[in-house]
């Protein structure tokens, strides 16, 4: 068993509290309501600029050349195809790229790509490797979890496609091998890889807990109770 399937299995609880929340369980079968899904949507668009960086930052640290090169193929496959998606779903709700760009980030996003940016930028490489995993994995299984509640299709249908794709599992399964690699290569950095993939896990957890229940800032909420 590699170490990107270890930190898994150690992070099996929130595996598991990721495919029973009720985002993941309402848009498996349609049921999801439109706003909390407009919040996942803008919240994600302004995550994924940052995870894009997240790897454009690894790919400077990286210490061979197949993956640097990876690492800025994978930022740049995530601005060019993985947020058409998020653009097109946004045309649905008469919003631009623009508009998805200005929109402020939620507490928990701001933290998520917080943690990613610091880590990548201060941690050692395999640390960073470790940190952006339960993004990817996380993401295929939650979908492939989606695939088998849908009963037939409906209009969150293209989301269930999109990360139970072939490309976004060959990129997933090229994750894996990286912190695989990591970790093989540096063995003493084991225990900080897995504090660091379960941090992002929680915080992958949190992301949906912030779009079902559509968190604002405390601010937001205090001038809205007065008006």
């Amino acid at each position: 068993m590699g170490f990107s399937d270890h930190l898994v299995d150690a992070g099996e609880d929130l595996w598991d509290a990721q495919l029973h929340h009720p985002f993941v369980r309402e848009l498996a079968d349609g049921s999801l309501d439109e706003s909390a899904f407009r919040v996942w949507l803008e919240q994600d668009y302004r995550y994924l600029l940052d995870y894009a960086r997240t790897f454009a930052t690894l790919g400077t640290k990286a210490a061979d050349e197949p993956t640097m090169a990876h690492c800025f193929e994978v930022a740049n496959a995530i601005v060019d195809e993985e947020m058409d998606l998020h653009r097109s779903f946004a045309a649905d709700y008469g919003l631009t790229a623009d508009d998805l760009a200005a929109v402020e980030k939620s507490p928990t996003c701001e933290a998520y790509t917080n943690f990613l940016l610091r880590t990548a930028q201060q941690r050692p490489f395999p640390v960073g490797a470790a940190a952006i995993y339960p993004c990817g994995q996380g993401y295929l299984d939650v979908a492939d979890h989606m695939a088998d509640l849908a009963d037939g299709e409906h209009r969150y249908t293209p989301f269930i496609e999109k990360y139970t794709s072939d490309a976004f599992r060959e990129s997933v399964a090229w994750m894996g091998e990286l912190v695989d690699r990591s970790a093989e290569a540096h063995p003493s950095l084991r225990d900080d890889m897995k504090a660091a993939f379960r941090r992002s896990a929680e915080l992958e957890y949190a992301f949906w807990e912030m779009a079902h229940t559509e968190e604002e800032w405390p601010s937001e909420r205090a001038s809205a109770e007065v008006v």
